[in-house]
């Protein structure tokens, strides 16, 4: 279930801003489609990670070319409008440059192709196209990708979230990077947001000590 508590963000434009200067402060062209997988990566694990807890305001359909915002689609369809900017808070500065950092390097086709095997995406497409992709499929499929499973791994047959396809999404952990702060005497440390286990996880008996 989707958390009631605000998203980080006040604006999914104010999210879009951020990809499209972060892109142009490293010399690089944002194309539109990618933009929109960035975004849609971006809602996903904020979301693992904060307990369903939206990062923006927005919702995703699945477009046949992969997930879309629409109302972002319609406004930067032409070119970037002119919408006043608001600096986004710290956290939610690390945590989108986490994004960039492991999912920026990529080209719009890359993150399309992989993310259109996905079974958030593609149940949801397979439903009816553009059709809304819920919070809650995102959060059951990217929140139980295990560090230790291998790229391309299959999941178990007969698992709920085995629906014919890899899943070659890397695993929360590998995503977010960690916040440095300070121990007591002073020394810097890492320290990773905390992500609850699914539900299957704890029935299945990971974690146990």
């Amino acid at each position: 279930m989707a958390s009631m508590r605000p998203p980080l963000l006040d604006s999914t434009f104010d999210e879009a801003n951020w990809f499209q200067d972060k892109a142009l402060n490293e010399g690089e062209y944002l194309q539109p489609q990618k933009l929109h997988r960035l975004m849609y990566l971006a809602q996903a694990y904020f979301a693992v990670a904060n307990n369903g807890r939206l990062l923006a305001p927005a919702v995703f359909v699945a477009d046949p070319a992969g997930p879309v915002e629409p109302n972002i689609y319609r406004a930067f369809e032409n070119e970037r409008p002119w919408i006043s900017e608001e600096k986004v808070s710290p956290l939610a500065k690390q945590f989108l440059d986490s994004i960039w950092r492991r999912f920026g390097v990529h080209s719009a086709e890359h993150l399309s192709r992989v993310i259109r095997k996905h079974p958030p995406y593609a149940d949801a497409l397979e439903a009816d196209p553009r059709s809304v992709i819920t919070i809650e499929a995102m959060v059951a499929f990217y929140g139980n990708i295990r560090p230790d499973r291998a790229p391309g791994a299959r999941m178990a047959k007969g698992d709920f979230r085995d629906t014919a396809h890899t899943t070659d999404a890397p695993a929360i952990e590998t995503v977010i990077r960690p916040r440095v702060m300070r121990s007591q005497t002073g020394k810097p440390v890492s320290v990773m947001p905390w992500i609850p286990k699914s539900r299957k996880s704890v029935k299945d008996g990971e974690g146990e000590g």
